[in-house]
């Protein structure tokens, strides 16, 4: 097996991953080199997906303050948002904004040339900076690319896996495996600082926002090192994503829409969210979520609509560019026709159990974007707020790591010799094991029983169902192919999310459990390690 070294490993390329890299860079002693370990293509993340915004407090903004910002972050996470991390993050959010705009992100302005501010559910003001209208991840993500690219010390692997996180006999994380599965080659990568920005977990649901790459990966490869996860139940459903020409992954139709003041309908064309808050289309995420999907039960339908009528044709168009063009594939104008959308699985407010600067409970191993839980968003994240969190965690991460001797240390061989024999060793696909019908049927589950309105009863069968799929798949350590690794992580993952569902009975945030149908005010988050 080839065996290299570099001072920092990231894996993954969304915001928080290539800021990291690109403010290394600029900052810190990287003597042995930086490397980007990405899944496909440098540009294709999570991230890249975003559209609503990135919240931004600002001077220039009158209405707004940290406190209010901080206020409306902790009353969305349902009581278990880490105060000092929202304190924290909101505070630092000008300062990364600023950091972003000299590496080349343009945030969209006015006529005077004036930083636009837009408003999402659960926000009091106008606060969220946006870029190309509808595709301010797009945006960030790849000014961050061309600014990378022309940095010649920055190394990236792309169409590549980390399979496995290294770590001594200190259990200390000292590198990864890496597998070009273009190729079917393995790599020892020894590193000082090993980096999880791997995104989220939306693959595991049979309806996501999230592309085919969030299979849970990075989360899965630190537990499975040891690592503490923490708020593992806590799925984000997002109330509307388009409905029509969906097949599994769907395409959101951004809150936004609904600051600008669209309003959701039934099949009759009735609104209903004043049946269920009266911040009506601007409730937290969790209630327009479940609202929508009581709505769809009560009136035998797959989808409810969104009307934007109101709003003019060619301002529609100026501020959703992306939107408005997608519409009008599928023969919808959004100035005259409602939009169909329905819930999907669109964010993970749980994972690895972080600081605010990234630092895990491995030493050497560090984690940042929404694969980490830093306790910002509780049981529920304020809309916008994840590419804040991105940007900050990357930002201080690296505050971190330049105060840190970051050349390699060589590790004696003996200690990576059983993991590496373990991918070295030849295997045997099994050719009775289906891949892709295994993946849909973890998906399926995990929809049906692990969703929006969850049950005991659902959730221990979903459990069972997990369990049969494990014992079924006999790939501990190296598998046939990349689908197969992401099924390894995939059960890690629906495992940890059913287990710490079943454990908490109680109502709170995105977690609903119907026979449990009040909050506990005294529940509090949970975490645990693959040995707790």
């Amino acid at each position: 097996m080839k065996r290299t070294k570099y001072s920092v490993i990231i894996i993954g390329s969304g915001i928080s991953g290539l800021y990291a890299a690109i403010k290394l860079h600029k900052e810190a002693k990287v003597k042995d080199g930086i490397l980007i370990v990405t899944k496909t293509q440098l540009i294709e993340s999570n991230s890249k997906y975003a559209q609503g915004g990135m919240v931004c407090v600002l001077p220039e903004n009158k209405l707004d303050s940290c406190t209010l910002h901080i206020e409306d972050t902790l009353k969305a996470g349902a009581g278990l948002s880490d105060r000092k991390a929202a304190e924290y993050i909101s505070e630092k959010s000008a300062q990364v904004v600023k950091e972003l705009q000299n590496i080349g992100v343009n945030f969209d302005r006015d006529e005077n040339n004036k930083l636009k501010f837009t408003k999402e559910a659960a926000h009091s003001v106008n606060r969220i900076l946006h870029a190309g209208g509808d595709a301010t991840g797009f945006c960030i993500e790849n000014a961050l690319v061309k600014y990378l690219l022309t940095q010649k010390d920055i190394k990236f692997y792309e169409q590549t896996l980390a399979v496995e996180i290294l770590t001594d006999k200190y259990k200390q994380a000292r590198g990864i495996i890496a597998y070009n599965y273009n190729e079917n080659e393995y790599e020892l990568i020894e590193a000082q600082a090993v980096v999880v920005a791997t995104g989220g977990i939306g693959q595991l649901y049979a309806h996501t926002t999230n592309p085919d790459i969030t299979t849970g990966d990075g989360i899965a490869l630190a537990y499975r090192c040891g690592a503490i996860v923490k708020d593992m139940e806590f799925v984000q459903f997002h109330p509307t994503a388009f409905s029509l020409g969906a097949n599994g992954t769907m395409f959101l139709i951004s809150e936004a829409v609904r600051g600008e003041g669209a309003k959701l309908v039934n099949k009759i064309g009735k609104t209903f969210m004043e049946k269920y808050d009266k911040r009506l289309e601007l409730a937290p995420r969790d209630i327009v979520t479940r609202a929508i999907s009581n709505e769809m039960k009560e009136t035998n339908t797959t989808n409810v609509y969104l009307n934007a009528t109101h709003i003019n044709e060619l301002k529609f168009e100026k501020r959703f560019p992306t939107i408005y063009a997608t519409c009008l594939e599928y023969n919808i104008n959004p100035a005259k026709d409602y939009i169909p959308v329905s819930p999907s699985a669109h964010y993970f407010m749980g994972g690895i159990k972080t600081q605010i600067n990234g630092i895990t409970s491995i030493k050497g191993l560090y984690a940042i974007g929404e694969a980490a839980c830093t306790g910002l968003h509780g049981a529920n994240r304020l809309a916008s707020n994840s590419i804040l969190e991105c940007a900050v965690t990357a930002y201080e991460l690296v505050n971190y790591l330049k105060t840190q001797d970051l050349e390699v240390k060589e590790v004696p061989i003996n200690d990576f010799k059983q993991i590496m024999e373990a991918y070295e060793k030849e295997i045997i696909k099994d050719n009775d094991f289906n891949e892709e019908k295994t993946i849909e049927k973890i998906k399926t589950i995990m929809w049906n029983n692990v969703g929006i309105i969850r049950n005991g009863k659902k959730l221990s069968e979903a459990k069972e169902e997990i369990e049969n799929i494990s014992k079924e798949f006999e790939y501990g350590y190296k598998c046939p192919n990349r689908k197969y690794y992401e099924i390894r992580n995939m059960l890690i993952i629906a495992n940890l999310i059913i287990d710490f569902a079943l454990n908490r009975k109680e109502s709170r945030g995105a977690h609903y459990r119907e026979d449990y149908p009040q909050t506990d005010l005294i529940a509090r988050s949970r975490e645990i390690t693959k040995k707790g």
